[in-house]
């Protein structure tokens, strides 16, 4: 599988685009709020032969859903998330405001809801959701077994976790989750977070000093 990551908005988040040999692709956490930025992703995807087959959110926090509504135009996509976090879509135009974005047009409804339980294909990929609420109550992130690739939203950094202080977060769940359903995944698992750079669960286990 190939990876791409594009960094984002004002606060440097990271979209990312996932395609194998099929040409497919999926489109994780579309955050482009600028037309550079989604020039730059229309750009990516033509130059290659992709076709976006599926758009996920790791969860509903405004700079990381700027760009659904470009990716519904261009591409037919809705975006599939948590139902926990619906209410940050409803309060979007607001959020913007207060992060210093400026106003925003309507975003798009989502698509259906993801869960644990379920798979999403694309290609002759896997992504498995691991809900780990703490950061959002929605939020989720995105294991590829056979790449031994997760996709960890604003759950799990480099040294770092995610912020617990708005609304639906909780520090105390966020750290257990991460102990309980990421730290158990394979050391060598590559770990791309919704901001900054990528790690590895091993790297994490060991020296992030919010879960020693």
């Amino acid at each position: 599988m190939n990876i791409k990551v594009f960094v984002c908005n004002p606060i440097e988040e990271n979209t990312i685009v996932l395609h194998d040999e099929t040409g497919e692709a999926a489109v994780i956490d579309c955050g482009c709020s600028s037309e550079r930025e989604r020039e730059a992703l229309r750009d990516f995807m033509e130059s290659r032969h992709l076709t976006p087959v599926v758009l996920l959110n790791t969860h509903l926090h405004i700079d990381h859903v700027l760009g659904n509504a470009f990716m519904q135009e261009e591409y037919g996509l809705l975006a599939r998330a948590h139902a926990a976090d619906k209410p940050w879509m409803e309060n979007a135009v607001e959020h913007a405001w207060q992060l210093g974005m400026g106003r925003i047009a309507p975003l798009p409804p989502l698509g259906d809801p993801l869960d644990e339980g379920e798979t999403v294909r694309f290609g002759r990929a896997e992504l498995r959701p691991i809900h780990v609420p703490g950061h959002s109550a929605g939020s989720l992130c995105f294991y590829c077994e056979q790449e031994k690739l997760l996709l960890s939203g604003d759950v799990l950094f480099e040294g770092c976790i995610g912020r617990a202080d708005l609304p639906g977060g909780n520090m105390k769940q966020l750290v257990r989750g991460i102990r309980e359903k990421l730290l158990v995944l394979p050391g060598d698992v590559r770990v791309i977070p919704g901001h900054g750079a990528a790690t590895t669960i091993d790297r994490e286990r060991l020296t992030n000093p919010y879960l020693a």
